[in-house]
């Protein structure tokens, strides 16, 4: 088993406990602030774990939502089983190997 570092993105919760429940009230907020997010990407943000996010942006949702950053984000450490590869020794085959086979042509003597 393998840790793993994750962030846990917790927007939605903020929002609900400033009592923002649809994700078009966030589009006229932040570009009031200056940034300026279709509704599509808006909905994204909200409802998925961004994989990078703007530092503008970020203190944008911030401000709106009178928090710090570290309410949205949380680091969380997750378990991560590992696959068996079956290349790694053990119990098995033992010593025995495969052997490269030998391709002849039907005209080549036996």
């Amino acid at each position: 088993m393998t840790r793993r570092l994750a962030m846990q993105w917790n927007l939605r919760q903020v929002m609900a406990g400033r009592a923002i429940y649809q994700t078009s009230e966030l589009v006229p907020l932040l570009a009031e602030r200056g940034v300026s997010l279709s509704r599509e990407h808006v909905y994204r943000l909200v409802t998925k774990t961004p994989q990078r996010l703007n530092m503008e942006i970020l203190a944008a949702l911030c401000d709106i939502l009178d928090c710090q950053p570290n309410d949205l984000l949380q680091p969380v450490v997750e378990t991560v089983k590992v696959a068996k590869t079956g290349t790694e020794a053990g119990p098995g085959i033992g010593a025995l190997r495969p052997i490269r086979a030998k391709i002849r042509r039907p005209h080549e003597g036996a």
